[in-house]
């Protein structure tokens, strides 16, 4: 009988089983795929958003401004690169000025720190590269970037650390009362709980449906990204958004925390919640939008495209409620909800505290997690004292990023373990470079069944049946 089940590990489920690591309770963390962070938390512009956008006294403005001014404080505690790059919204004529006076109204009244309006010739000498068009910009410096399935892997992994247990390829396919609380069961285990937390994303309303609770709807929203080599990096050294609709924040062009530049995404509402496919018109798209922006994006230099699936609830605003006693929803949680999710964290144990769950404080909590990157981010000598006690550090994997045969190892080793190849590529970056792991799988792919002690042609890229390898070579 565990104290809490959450349902769902992305980066709401991470967070929020994070924060009830600092009590004493024994909590579970359910996830139906073979990692964590593979829903929306692996495919978004990975923004933290300083909070001007949602309308006033809304969830996602309070929640927004509070999750930003935590998440520096959050990165340092789990080793997580943050960076503090700001946000311009383009305005490109008085149409979009008039739009833009309005999100800084909206964004003082929220509590947003330092916004102001920028006329072309200070935005030029902050963005250089910025379209001739644009006469004039909303700047938000405390606009940030962060990567979100790093911030999520270091939440759960540090939660694990302080005692939460995880469980992947946990597809919930029923959930029944019990006199203690709640049944949970997939197609082969079940664990009881006396209080659930549903964060399953796209999924939230069905899960949510099991227990009797209709009062909110879900549906997918695509957004398809193009991801440009390191070399174009520079081109825009802040987040700039072009002014918003009633569809999203639009196509941005951003910086990431690794180097490259972000491009994205599109906003169809589809009907298909599994569909991660890209198109050649959601690309294109992508890109002429973004020209907009900055007009010397190279298209010759995509490494890379993706498609994420944004989770948009019928209400308008983060669905925190509790139908039934010990039953908690996360649901709605689109943008800002990576910025916010801290703060939706805490919003979520103190709504389960007001449902009767005692929290008594877990003195054995250490919110400390070392970097996923230390190796990389070492000293000469600190690197040379790492190879001297494991050579594996001084090997090589990833020629593109970098990504030493040792990195890799722990990668697999350390909770949340890689258990598959994009696992491993969300932990290390190993397969993410130029040659988009065209050079490096094979021997990432012989590390995951060293480690996991299982046959070369048993590892997957992502679990289920994406098995890489089918078949014998022939040897000499």
């Amino acid at each position: 009988m565990y104290d809490v089940a959450i349902i769902g590990a992305g980066v709401i489920g991470g967070m929020t089983a994070r924060a009830l690591a600092r009590f004493a309770l024994k909590v579970c963390l359910l996830e139906k795929e073979n990692d964590v962070a593979t829903g929306a938390t692996k495919a978004n512009s990975a923004i933290v958003h300083a909070g001007f956008d949602a309308k006033e006294g809304s969830l996602k403005a309070v929640l927004n401004v509070k999750g930003s001014q935590m998440m520096p404080q959050v990165c340092r505690e789990l080793g997580v690169k943050y960076q503090n790059n700001g946000s311009l919204v383009l305005g490109f004529d008085e149409d979009d000025r008039h739009t833009l006076n309005d999100l800084l109204a909206r964004g003082r009244a929220n509590g947003v720190a330092g916004l102001r309006l920028l006329e072309a010739d200070e935005l030029r000498q902050k963005e250089p590269l910025v379209s001739e068009r644009a006469i004039c910009a909303l700047y938000a410096p405390t606009g940030a970037i962060v990567c979100p399935y790093e911030l999520t892997v270091a939440a759960i992994g540090n939660a694990m650390d302080n005692g939460v247990t995880l469980k992947r390829n946990f597809a919930v396919c029923d959930i029944r009362e019990t006199a203690d609380g709640y049944r949970i069961a997939s197609e082969t285990d079940v664990v009881e709980a006396r209080f659930v937390v549903n964060c399953a994303g796209v999924h939230a309303d069905r899960v949510a449906a099991v227990i009797g609770d209709s009062s909110f709807a879900i549906h997918p929203r695509r957004g398809e990204y193009l991801l440009l080599d390191k070399a174009c990096g520079k081109m825009a050294t802040h987040t700039i958004f072009q002014t918003p609709s009633a569809m999203g924040k639009g196509v941005l062009v951003s910086p990431t925390v690794d180097g490259n530049l972000l491009l994205g995404p599109t906003s169809v509402d589809a009907a298909d919640k599994t569909d991660r496919t890209t198109t050649p018109d959601g690309l294109a798209d992508v890109l002429n939008t973004a020209r907009k922006s900055v007009p010397t994006l190279p298209a010759d230099q995509t490494i890379t495209s993706f498609c994420g699936l944004r989770a948009v609830g019928s209400t308008g605003d983060f669905i925190l409620t509790t139908p039934k006693k010990g039953f908690v929803n996360a649901a709605g949680i689109e943008s800002p909800g990576l910025s916010a999710s801290p703060a939706i964290a805490e919003y979520v144990v103190a709504l389960l505290q007001e449902q009767g769950l005692a929290t008594p404080e877990n003195p054995d909590f250490h919110p400390i997690r070392p970097s996923m990157h230390a190796f990389r981010e070492a000293t000469i000598e600190e690197k040379n004292e790492w190879i001297r006690r494991d050579p594996a550090y001084g090997r090589i994997v990833c020629r593109c990023e970098g990504v030493t045969e040792g990195e890799i190892r722990e990668a697999i080793r350390r909770h949340p373990r890689a258990a598959d190849l994009d696992g491993v590529k969300r932990r290390t970056r190993a397969q993410m470079g130029r040659c988009q792991g065209g050079f490096c799988s094979p021997t990432v792919i012989e590390l995951l069944a060293e480690e996991w002690n299982i046959p070369y042609e048993q590892v997957t890229k992502c679990g289920g049946s994406s098995v890489l390898v089918v078949g014998e070579t022939k040897k000499g």
